[in-house]
């Protein structure tokens, strides 16, 4: 009985120390290091914020159209232009993801 106890404590202690482990060691300087994005990341993601703001605020829009607080004329006004927004912000997200898929040579 008193061995099994033994056992049991120490595997306990164990998986403790296993688990912990990541936790308290000093970590590396290399995976402290940040990599900025290049040219083509950077554009890629300044494409990618353009189509979020811009579905933000076409939603924002539709929203307020349908709680009454925009009006049925300003609306017509107002989403013909936003839709426009986000179909170029999403061109231009589609056109540089087909330009990279046309780089990877084909072995």
């Amino acid at each position: 009985m008193i061995t099994a106890l033994v056992i049991a404590v120490v595997v306990a202690i164990a998986c403790v120390l296993v688990v912990a482990l990541p936790f308290i060691r000093e970590p590396a300087t290399q995976d402290d290091c940040l990599v900025a994005p290049g040219e083509v990341e950077q554009r890629r993601l300044a494409a990618a914020e353009e189509r979020d703001r811009a579905l933000a605020a076409l939603k924002e829009l539709e929203f307020d159209h349908r709680t009454g607080k925009i009006s049925d004329d300003d609306y017509r006004a107002l989403v013909g232009p936003l839709r426009h927004r986000v179909a170029d912000a999403l061109r231009a997200l589609d056109g540089r993801a087909a330009r990279s898929r046309t780089k990877v040579p084909h072995g």
